[in-house]
């Protein structure tokens, strides 16, 4: 027992040392001042997948090897330590600035592809704010304007439409919780601002029924002054969703709402 203990006890001691000798040579290279030096370390680091300590390094000689030959490949790959530890912000900043700065460099397209991407990566959920999503939609088609040829403008459609996709999910639910808060006024305006934005929705059907619902449940609740061109507003609806749905599965449902609403409009006359 005592072995055992003594062994685990030295075995602690040599992983120490050896981590203290790991962090004095990082730590001699990063104070030596000497460019070369931190230079070739950092690249190795990088091919080593140590993308912190190579991130560390590449950020002290960034400036030192500024308008040589070394200067482009230091800052793209300066770039890609934050894109390999998903610092997915601060990637996409030095992307950009690499696109920005080396405007005739080979590796512009891929540049600027990553820039699009990490805010792809950082968009979040559809519950919650998109600006990263409207960003990267933004980003992939003037990466399509800019290359038309390259082979990655086929990822970067799937992926607008991807983002396209959560924004009008994100548009959908907020319409229906207008509904759902029986909200019917804002319900509709919101279902229809989600058609002009996404025309080509796969919801579309159900969408128009709710527009309809939402204007005949509105009309259904008014003072009783407003009730009348509210019911008018409702069979209008009707009309809209019959053109475009003729044998929708909801017919039965907004047919009733037409005939009540016809019902509803000829008391008033009276």
């Amino acid at each position: 027992m005592k072995i055992k203990r003594l062994q685990n006890w030295w075995f602690f001691i040599l992983i120490a040392l050896l981590s203290t000798s790991c962090r004095t040579e990082f730590e001699k290279i990063r104070t030596s001042n000497d460019a070369e030096l931190v230079y070739t370390k950092a690249m190795q680091y990088y091919d080593e997948g140590e993308y912190l300590r190579s991130q560390t390094l590449f950020e002290l000689v960034l400036n030192s090897f500024r308008g040589s030959a070394r200067a482009e490949e230091l800052a793209f790959k300066f770039a890609y330590t934050h894109y390999y530890q998903s610092n997915f912000i601060l990637a996409s900043h030095y992307f950009e600035n690499f696109s920005n700065t080396y405007t005739s460099s080979d590796r512009r397209e891929e540049a600027d592809y990553l820039n699009a991407y990490s805010n792809y990566l950082l968009s979040p959920s559809f519950r919650l704010d998109q600006k990263y999503t409207t960003k990267a939609i933004e980003l992939f088609q003037i990466f399509i304007n800019t290359y038309p040829n390259s082979e990655r403008v086929i990822s970067a459609n799937e992926l607008i439409n991807e983002c396209r996709t959560k924004l009008e999910t994100k548009e959908f639910e907020k319409s229906k919780l207008y509904y759902e808060l029986k909200d019917y006024n804002s319900a509709v305006h919101s279902f229809e601002n989600l058609l002009k934005d996404f025309p080509e929705t796969k919801n579309a059907e159900e969408v128009r029924f709710l527009i309809l619902k939402s204007a005949f449940l509105h009309a259904e609740n008014s003072f009783f002054e407003k009730q009348q061109e509210r019911y008018v507003l409702a069979m209008t609806k009707f009309d809209d969703f019959k053109k475009k749905f003729p044998s929708s599965k909801y017919n039965s449902e907004a047919t009733d709402m037409l005939n009540q609403s016809r019902v509803k409009i000829k008391t008033f006359a009276k």
